[in-house]
């Protein structure tokens, strides 16, 4: 691979609307849907935010510091996007005998009557992300891309079938669809 010296430097513009403060290795991002927060204490890259641009450089020269290069700049850039688009994820509750009920309650979401269990499956909602049940689906919205899809991934394993032919028992709830913009 050859080695030249902007390949290791990435300039991203900053959208209208959105406002970014630096202190030491936190980045506080505000935008028109809220605003968000992002480490970068344990990413070896050397972040700064000057004119309207966001300069990220590697700290070494070697293939690995350029992917980790391009991986702070998808962070950022999905961080960019979700403060002025938002994210959605739409889920499906499928079931075949026992009808379940899904309900959210503060931070916490209650999977009730899942293969006819007395008592609910309850999982975490990360972040700022909104969820909403209606009917059959489950509507997941908010800002940050890593939060709604680990919110949806912590209910796809709550409700995972244990012990079981998972080819015959299909009781569960799955993603359907993923798509930039808030939908109500």
């Amino acid at each position: 691979m050859s080695t030249k010296p902007d390949q290791f430097q990435e300039v991203i513009d900053i959208p209208e609307g959105i406002d970014i403060t630096m202190k030491k290795h936190m980045m506080q991002f505000q935008g028109p849907l809220g605003k968000t927060f992002k480490s970068f204490r344990k990413i070896p890259v050397n972040v700064s935010v000057n004119d309207g641009k966001v300069t990220i450089e590697a700290q070494g020269k070697r293939k690995k510091d350029y992917s980790i290069l391009h991986t702070s700049r998808s962070l950022i850039k999905n961080i960019f996007e979700g403060l002025t688009i938002g994210y959605t994820i739409k889920m499906k509750v499928v079931y075949a005998h026992f009808p379940i009920t899904v309900k959210v309650k503060d931070k916490i979401i209650s999977i009730e009557n899942f293969q006819g269990e007395r008592s609910p499956r309850t999982t975490n909602i990360v972040g700022n992300t909104k969820v909403n049940p209606k009917g059959e689906d489950l509507i997941l919205t908010g800002e940050v891309l890593t939060d709604i899809t680990q919110t949806a991934a912590n209910i796809e394993l709550t409700t995972k079938v244990k012990n079981k032919d998972h080819r015959v028992f299909l009781d569960g709830i799955y993603i359907y669809e993923k798509k930039t913009g808030i939908e109500k």
